[in-house]
């Protein structure tokens, strides 16, 4: 039951090329940053990634964006990355566009076991007539476009409404950051990096957290524990310094005496 694994290269040395990775966090909060290094170090190629964003430049995903490590991404936005907006526009990558809450709903389903949903965002939109530019050719026409997705009409919420057909989302490892961790692999987030992390881990069928501590089964209250260890697979003790280095992805400041 001992799930804690002594490095992030031991932790990731068996991801292959061409592995699907979901990846918690949401900007720069969150984000698995060692362990996305270590898949960097590894050498792990043509990856297709499913997250919120892709980081931005030179933190987070996007270190395996800038160097070509990345063929496809399921996202919600490009972001504050310019890399990721450039390799997208002019054919680098393979980028589906998805709702955000759609993109969370993807996640979990896939990890309770639930193949698809109905659901009314998109609908009248290219989200679910199709048409999106998944991957553009470098003349800046589109190469590949997202089909047209199942709709249905459906009464079981009251009036009739059409809703469209989402897919689950199984990843063949997940990768998380969260705060504090047992040996069983039972995780406890801190504030706001409880965004995607707690998604991302149950969509893995192999799961990875880095943490900032690890404690002992029993020492987490199991009222405060905010993913079960069930979800979770390898647990990687994160050193002081990799715990504490924590980029701003922005800033917004006031000049001294303003009141507004």
């Amino acid at each position: 039951m001992d799930k804690t694994v002594q490095w992030a290269a031991a932790a990731v040395a068996d991801i292959p090329d061409g592995a699907t990775l979901a990846v918690g966090g949401f900007g720069l909060v969150g984000v698995p940053i060692t362990l996305i290094r270590a898949i960097l170090d590894q050498g792990a190629s043509r990856l297709e990634v499913v997250s919120n964003n892709c980081g931005v430049d030179g933190w987070g995903l996007g270190v395996l964006l800038s160097e070509g490590r990345i063929r496809r991404i399921i996202a919600s936005y490009i972001g504050e990355n310019k890399e990721f907006a450039r390799q997208y526009l002019g054919g680098e990558v393979e980028v589906e566009l998805t709702p955000q809450g759609t993109l969370a709903e993807r996640l979990r389903a896939g990890g309770v076991g639930i193949p698809a949903f109905y659901t009314p965002t998109g609908m009248g939109t290219v989200v679910s007539e199709g048409g999106m530019p998944w991957r553009y050719a470098p003349d800046g026409s589109v190469a590949i476009a997202s089909p047209p997705k199942q709709t249905q009409v459906l009464h079981s919420l009251g009036e009739p409404r059409e809703y469209v057909l989402e897919q689950a989302i199984r990843a063949d490892f997940g990768l998380v950051r969260a705060a504090k961790a047992d040996r069983h692999g039972n995780l406890v987030f801190e504030k706001s990096a409880r965004n995607f992390n707690p998604l991302a881990a149950m969509a893995g069928r192999i799961t990875i957290a880095e943490v900032d501590e690890i404690v002992e089964p029993g020492q987490i209250d199991p009222d405060e524990v905010h993913l079960a260890g069930i979800y979770v697979d390898r647990v990687v003790q994160l050193t002081p310094e990799q715990a504490g280095e924590l980029p701003i992805e922005k800033t917004t400041v006031r000049t001294r005496g303003e009141n507004n």
